[in-house]
């Protein structure tokens, strides 16, 4: 290994690969330590801040009584940290009486390699639940976990003590970049089915045999390469992570398989090399998948999961909790940076096979414009990443609601303007005239008696 660690830490070498991509339009958002001065996150919009092992970082939200809103933490420790395996980060959204309405963690688990961890936050109205129902002031709160973090030392990995030892990510000092992004799920115009349906297919799906087609996965959520069903080619270096971006429609069902290729030696093996996670549209973890490397060809599939649905929601447990949206859910594939040690720096070739079951049905119907507009409609154009609040003039029945002419609908989300409206009546009212002459003819030509 490159360097000397602290028992139970494994120090990773820091391979030459691409940094996190933020959104183009990211917002700053400087973390404090309490809730006096926190910083305001705006549903629809990005934003980028930091954290430091021992601190918590806090940051406001101001809600109404009636949306759901979620919140996505990204956090992503510097290329070569030495990590422990119960490192990483926990994020929760609290009421400003300190009642806790979620919270969610997530690892770096027994890889160790350094990657983009992201957990989650929600506000949610559910029914039957009594707590953070009222609009106000919220706080998501994001912390670091593990043997490094302000905690201490809680499995004897480690010293941990927050001033320590000066080789650990966490206990040095040293911040992790963080990526926010809070989005809100307006209310539907009518009363929608609670009961989770019982019955799903939960068989294993046959992986496409298509001929792969070449693909870049992006470096971050902002990025990720757009996939739908098929096969894409794509290659890998160790200790990077690559983002897929996949469109699920409601009654949609999506599974998905990670081919990695063989290397050019064999030396030895690497436990849990290749992962691959299977997110939301609001980047809440569904599902995920690992595989072991002992550098011969290896294949990964995601276990079963659900059919989209709006009623998800009210399950007891994931996978089919997670699976409640409509829109862009993402494949977020990495590859442990200790495969660089055993077989080489790569490139190593990444095969993903994308099969959607199931038949796309009406959306729920949304009373309004969730923020941002058209993020749970697959149908939709890209979001607005930083307008924070729906486009003048668009379509009442919200994200994923059905009836409307199709045209139109485009037309006002897209905002074109009138005189490209008046066109596009002509030109389609031009050519049924010419198609309605021309069947006339054809008429006037089997009949000449007529």
């Amino acid at each position: 290994m490159a360097s000397a660690s602290l028992p139970g830490r494994v120090a990773v070498a820091a391979p030459d690969v691409p940094s996190y991509a933020f959104a183009d339009d990211v917002r700053s958002a400087p973390a404090t330590t309490g809730t006096t001065g926190a910083a305001r996150l705006e549903p629809g919009a990005t934003y980028r801040s930091s954290l430091r092992g021992e601190d918590k970082a806090y940051y406001r939200l101001e809600l109404d009584g009636m949306s759901d809103v979620y919140v996505s933490v990204t956090a992503i420790p510097r290329a070569g940290a030495t990590l422990a395996a119960g490192d990483g980060i926990s994020v929760s959204v609290q009421d400003a009486d300190s009642v806790t309405c979620s919270s969610d963690s997530v690892t770096v688990g027994t890889a160790v390699s350094p990657q983009p961890l992201t957990a989650w936050g929600a506000r949610e109205l559910l029914p039957g639940k009594g707590l953070c129902r009222k609009a106000g002031t919220y706080y998501v709160v994001v912390e670091r976990t593990g043997t490094g973090s302000s905690t201490g030392s809680s499995n004897g990995t480690g010293s941990g003590t927050g001033s320590g030892e000066g080789d650990t990510d966490l206990s040095d000092g040293r911040t992790w970049d963080l990526e926010l992004a809070p989005v809100s799920e307006a209310p539907l115009a009518k009363a929608a089915a609670t009961r989770v349906p019982e019955v799903w297919d939960s068989s294993t799906p046959t992986p496409p045999v298509d001929e792969p087609v070449s693909v870049r996965g992006g470096a971050g959520f902002a990025e990720a390469a757009a996939v739908e069903q098929g096969v894409r080619s794509d290659e890998i270096v160790p200790g990077q992570t690559l983002f897929y971006k996949v469109p699920v429609d409601w009654g949609q069902q999506l599974s998905a398989t990670v081919d990695l290729g063989s290397a050019e030696k064999n030396s030895g093996y690497v436990v849990d090399a290749l992962e691959m996670t299977l997110y939301n549209p609001v980047r809440a973890s569904v599902k995920d998948t690992g595989i072991g490397y002992g550098g011969s060809q290896k294949s990964a599939s995601l276990p079963p999961v659900p059919p989209v649905g709006y009623a998800n929601r009210y399950a007891p447990t994931d996978p089919t909790k997670s699976l409640r949206f409509a829109g862009s859910y993402y494949l977020v594939v990495h590859l442990a940076a200790q495969v660089a040690d055993r077989f080489g720096e790569g490139p190593y070739g990444l095969t993903l096979r994308v099969r959607l079951g199931g038949s796309a049905q009406a959306g729920p119907g949304y009373a309004r414009q969730s923020v941002p507009q058209g993020f749970f409609d697959v149908g939709a154009p890209d979001p607005v990443p930083s307008g924070g609040g729906s486009l003048a003039g668009a379509d009442a029945s919200g994200d994923g609601a059905s009836g409307g002419d199709p045209a139109m609908k485009a037309v006002a989300v897209g905002g074109i303007g009138t005189g490209s409206v008046l066109l596009m009546v002509l030109g389609v009212w031009t050519l049924t005239a010419r198609r309605r002459a021309a069947a006339q003819m054809r008429v006037n030509a089997q009949n000449p008696t007529a």
